[in-house]
């Protein structure tokens, strides 16, 4: 956080610790007012069915097991399915202070990112539209490491300016064009495979965390991959 973000959850935590007539602020308020501030309000008023609860778990744990298990995917905070914001359900990360990233973290990012989506096709045959901004996201790193990282073989060490809509002409011609969507397409694949394979070793792991009923902390695996 910024010092401003800081700030922010400090007053969000006084607000809270005031509404629960508490005399002093504990850490408990501070939890609630960081994730008001990272995934927005609680929407107590957002009724799923109960199939579309259990989707939500299932997606939700899709990331959470996913990223568990990625040598470079940020370590997890909390994952839950109390809609919030624009989300159904959410998922916290504790991202790392850096400003690089390799071609394989960018990797492990992406599978991440496309694993709610693989867990919908794992348990339950098809897939909604609940992976909307996770698509969003994924596609944008996509496009990202072909057009501005050179990251891409084909594409080559190049860095392109950024397209900006319609009516201007795109900094590459349209043959280029053509070879950064296949590039864009084929990672894209790609993350999505590893994700389908990824998940379908660690099934019985996503059931377990998305059938869970108690507080109770769910061990995934003691052998976490960020501390081999």
């Amino acid at each position: 956080f910024t010092g401003a973000e800081i700030a922010n959850v400090c007053n969000e935590a006084a607000l809270i610790a005031a509404r629960d007539a508490a005399t002093t602020i504990v850490l408990q308020h501070f939890k609630m007012a960081m994730e008001r501030v990272m995934a927005g309000l609680e929407k107590r008023t957002r009724i799923l069915q109960p199939e579309e609860r259990r989707r939500v778990a299932y997606h939700e744990a899709g990331h959470a097991v996913s990223g568990w298990f990625l040598q470079f995917a940020n370590p997890l905070l909390k994952v839950s399915i109390i809609p919030r914001g624009k989300g159904l359900g959410y998922a916290l990360y504790q991202p790392e202070e850096k400003y690089l990233y390799t071609k394989a973290a960018l990797a492990d990012i992406m599978c991440m990112g496309l694993g709610g989506r693989a867990a919908e096709l794992i348990f339950f045959g098809d897939f909604s539209t609940g992976a909307q901004d996770d698509l969003a996201k994924v596609t944008e790193s996509a496009y990202s490491q072909v057009l501005r990282y050179g990251m891409s073989e084909a594409v080559g060490h190049v860095s392109f300016p950024e397209h900006g809509g319609m009516g201007e002409a795109k900094p590459y011609s349209e043959q280029t064009g053509a070879l950064v969507d296949r590039e864009v397409r084929e990672y894209i694949g790609q993350s999505m495979e590893r994700a389908m394979a990824l998940l379908q070793e660690k099934k019985e792991l996503v059931a377990v965390l998305a059938e869970r009923r108690d507080r109770k902390s769910t061990r995934l695996n003691s052998s976490h991959p960020r501390y081999l």
